[in-house]
C-alpha cells in the first residue's frame, strides 16, 4: 500500500519554489474547507487563509514565462515554436482538466440534472468566464481558464510584434507583460467606476473570477522571470530584503483586512488587492528561486504536496466536497454534531490528497510524458506540417 501511494521526487527541483507552491494549496483548500465548518469559525479561520490562486497565479508565470523566455532567446519566434510551445502546455494541463470535467458531467448525468451537460460546451473551449459570471458547476475551473488564456494570448501577442513590427523578441516579452498588466488593472478601475458592488458575492462575480480581470497576476510573474533571465545579479542581491518587504505586505494587508479597515468589497479589494498580492508575491521569488533543496520529513512533505497540488486544486471542492462529503448521509451514521463536522473535515483532506495522489501517479504522469513520445510527436508534426 505504502509504496502504491508512494510519490516519487526530482532531486532537480527547486525547494523554494515548491515551498510556494505547497502553501498556495493548503491556502485554496484551507480556504474552501470553510464551508464545512460552522459559521462562528469562518471569522477565525480568514487568519490563516491568503489569496492562494494569486500566488498560484504569479508562480505560473514566472515559470512559464520563463520557459518562453528561454525558447525565444535562443531561436527565432516562429509558428513552429509556439506551437510547439502550446502543445507542451497543453500535454501539461488539459489531460487532469477533462477528467475532472468530466467526472463533474458524469455526477451531473447520475443526479439528472441534463442543464448542467447542456450548458457545458463553454468549459471545452475557456470561454465560460471569459467576459462573465462563472456558472456554479466545476467552481475551480475558474482559474484553469485565466491560465490557458495566459498561455494562448502571450506567445501570440509576442509572435506578432516580432513578425509584423520587426520589435527583438527580447523587447516584446516586456511589451506584452506591461502592457496586459496594465491594460486589465485599468479595466478593473473603469468597471468599478461603472458598477455598484454591494457584496462580496458581487466581488467574486464582477472581478476575481473572470479572465479579463485576472490576467495581470500571471504577468508579474512574467516580468520577475524576465528580470531573472536577464539581470540575474540583480535578481539576487536583495533577495534576502525583498522576501522580507513581501512577507511584510502579506502580513500588512492581511492586519488591515482583519480589523476592517479594508473593506471586503470597496475599492481597495475589486481594484487593487491583485495586484498588490502578486506584487508581494513577485518579492519573494528571488529568495525562493534560489533555495534550492531541502531535507528531512518536512522537505519530502512539502515537495509531495507540491507535486500533487494541480490534482488537489481540481479535486478538493467540486468533486470531494460537493459530490462526495456532502452527499454521504451522516446524520444516519452519527448522531453528534461536533463529531459529524470532525469526520465531514478530516474525510475532506483524506479524500483530497489521496485522490490528488493518485491522479498525479497514475494520470497526470503518464499523460505529461505522452508529449516526450516518438509517435506521439511525428504524428503532431504532420499534422501541423512541421516535416
Amino acid at each position: 500500500m505504502k509504496k502504491f501511494l508512494s510519490v516519487e521526487i526530482n532531486t532537480g527541483r527547486i525547494y523554494g519554489l515548491d515551498i510556494l507552491r505547497a502553501l498556495a494549496i493548503l491556502f485554496v483548500v484551507v480556504g474552501h474547507g470553510k464551508y464545512l465548518l460552522p459559521s462562528q469559525m469562518h471569522q477565525a479561520h480568514k487568519i490563516f487563509v491568503f489569496d492562494g490562486v494569486s500566488i498560484f497565479f504569479v508562480l505560473s508565470g514566472f515559470l512559464i514565462g520563463g520557459i518562453l523566455i528561454k525558447l525565444l532567446d535562443a531561436n527565432q519566434p516562429t509558428k513552429q515554436l509556439i506551437a510547439e510551445f502550446w502543445i507542451r502546455r497543453w500535454f501539461r494541463t488539459l489531460p487532469n482538466y477533462f477528467l475532472i470535467l468530466f467526472l463533474l458531467l458524469g455526477f451531473s448525468f447520475l443526479n439528472g440534472d441534463k442543464s448542467t451537460i447542456y450548458n457545458s460546451k463553454s468549459y471545452f473551449i475557456f470561454s465560460q468566464n471569459l467576459f462573465y459570471q462563472h456558472p456554479k458547476f466545476f467552481l475551480e475551473a475558474w482559474s484553469l481558464s485565466v491560465e490557458e488564456w495566459f498561455y494562448l494570448i502571450t506567445p501570440l501577442s509576442i509572435f506578432l510584434l516580432t513578425y509584423f513590427f520587426k520589435i527583438k523578441a527580447r523587447r516584446a516579452i516586456l511589451f506584452v507583460a506591461i502592457a496586459i498588466l496594465i491594460l486589465v488593472l485599468f479595466f478593473r478601475f473603469l468597471r468599478f467606476s461603472h458598477v455598484e458592488v454591494n457584496s462580496v458575492r458581487e466581488l467574486g462575480k464582477l472581478f476575481a473570477r473572470q479572465v479579463i480581470t485576472r490576467l495581470d497576476s500571471l504577468m508579474y510573474g512574467v516580468i520577475s522571470a524576465y528580470i531573472q533571465f536577464y539581470y540575474k545579479t540583480a535578481w539576487l542581491k536583495y533577495k534576502t530584503v525583498l522576501l522580507f518587504l513581501g512577507i511584510l505586505i502579506f502580513t500588512l494587508t492581511k492586519t488591515l483586512f482583519l480589523f476592517n479597515f479594508i473593506s471586503d468589497y470597496g475599492f481597495y479589494n475589486c481594484v487593487l488587492s491583485f495586484s498588490v498580492i502578486s506584487i508581494a508575491t513577485a518579492f519573494l521569488l528571488p529568495y525562493l528561486s534560489d533555495l534550492k533543496s531541502g531535507n528531512g520529513i518536512l522537505y519530502k512533505g512539502i515537495t509531495v504536496i507540491s507535486l500533487i497540488s494541480y490534482s488537489m486544486y481540481l479535486l478538493n471542492l467540486s468533486v470531494v466536497q460537493l459530490n462526495i462529503i456532502n452527499k454521504i448521509p451522516w446524520k444516519t451514521m452519527i448522531d453528534d454534531k461536533c463529531l459529524i463536522i470532525f469526520f465531514k473535515y478530516s474525510a475532506y483532506w483524506i479524500f483530497t490528497i489521496l485522490g490528488a495522489i493518485l491522479i498525479y501517479k497514475y494520470f497526470e504522469i503518464p499523460t505529461t510524458r505522452l508529449r516526450d513520445n516518438n509517435k506521439i510527436q511525428k504524428f503532431i508534426s504532420r499534422i501541423l506540417r512541421f516535416k
